[in-house]
């Protein structure tokens, strides 16, 4: 038995499915969006290239959770460094300092979880239309730039190197 309080509906989204984007070098793919779980979450997917990752940044509305599927990625949050591993799940808290790089000769594929949502709609409005589990083009100084014109709407900052 259960309760349906929410209205929600439920949603399935196949392994062609979703919104692809090209952005910064990245492949990244709204599974689940704001709208879809009714406010709860929005749930990506994204391909790194070796060597690549954002820059350290911070959010300041919603927490961040990593899930490595595929490859190495080190972690920057805070003052930790966290070698990963597939199947390890990194939790960032609003407003903590944080980025990744893939250390792996290949592509890294991983989940990232954003609570509350919204941060989706900065993927979709820069990003340029891609294909899921097909490598983006390198990264574009251009997308770098329109990443830091926006950063205020979405609220999140790139903290400048030291």
């Amino acid at each position: 038995m259960s309760i349906e309080t929410s209205g929600l509906k439920p949603v399935c989204v196949g392994p062609d499915g979703g919104e692809t984007v090209f952005l910064v070098g990245d492949t990244y793919t709204i599974l689940l969006s704001g709208a879809q779980t009714g406010g709860a979450f929005t749930l990506l997917e994204a391909i790194v290239p070796p060597e690549t990752g954002p820059p350290p940044h911070h959010h300041n509305a919603e927490d961040e959770t990593f899930i490595l599927l595929e490859g190495k990625v080190t972690f920057s949050v805070g003052d930790e460094v966290i070698d990963a591993l597939p199947g390890t799940t990194v939790f960032v808290p609003r407003g903590m300092v944080h980025s990744f790089k893939n250390v792996d000769k290949n592509n890294a594929k991983m989940l990232f979880m954003y609570n509350p949502p919204g941060m989706e709609g900065m993927f979709t409005e820069i990003g340029h239309p891609g294909i899921r589990n097909v490598q983006a083009p390198p990264l574009s100084m251009a997308d770098v730039e329109a990443m830091i014109a926006i950063s205020g709407k979405y609220k999140f900052t790139i903290v400048p190197p030291k």
